[in-house]
């Protein structure tokens, strides 16, 4: 290829270069569009509800009647339910620890306590017990209930299936504790 061809080929992407600029500039000209000083849309907000807003305080965790959640639960259920934390935590005596940490005794147990299980820093300085109504809480969101929780795990919504998995958990245990 000599030197005129390249020439033709650099002065064609030039002259469509070119074209493309001019073709939007010309249009910016046939299609004027008149813009408004100020905008038409409005948001409307009253003082006490930004207010409200800034001086939100933590949503205080919500008291359940654990006795009459506890009545909802079954342990055939639960066994069922508890398929989906299966994948992520042992159950059994002597079970190790997978992804999450072994759940065996966990019903009672303080939160954080496994020494060879490396928690997160929200759940090691929780400073409470896994009971039945903790368990509830964690169960139904446990990033809300939580914060800084590793755990990546929606919850378990429906109040039947959380308390199933708190009696399959007190099963699971030397020491059961007495269901309220």
């Amino acid at each position: 290829m000599d030197s005129f061809e390249l020439n033709k080929i650099i002065g064609a992407i030039l002259l469509v270069a070119l074209l493309v600029i001019g073709l939007g500039k010309v249009s910016n000209l046939v299609f004027y569009v008149n813009k408004p000083e100020k905008s038409n849309y409005k948001l409307e907000l009253d003082s006490e509800t930004v207010d409200a807003k800034i001086d939100e305080k933590p949503v205080e965790k919500e008291i359940v009647d654990i006795a009459a959640l506890m009545s909802m639960g079954d342990l055939a259920h639960g066994e069922k339910v508890f398929k989906k934390c299966a994948a992520c935590h042992s159950i059994k005596s002597g079970g190790g620890n997978k992804i999450g940490p072994a759940l065996y005794n966990v019903v009672g147990r303080k939160i954080g306590a496994l020494s060879d299980y490396k928690y997160s820093s929200a759940l090691s300085e929780y400073e409470k017990n896994w009971s039945f109504q903790e368990l509830n809480g964690f169960l139904l969101k446990p990033k809300d209930w939580i914060k800084g929780t590793k755990m990546a795990y929606a919850g378990l919504r429906k109040e039947r299936d959380r308390a199933s998995v708190i009696l399959y958990l007190n099963k699971y245990s030397d020491n059961p504790l007495p269901l309220p």
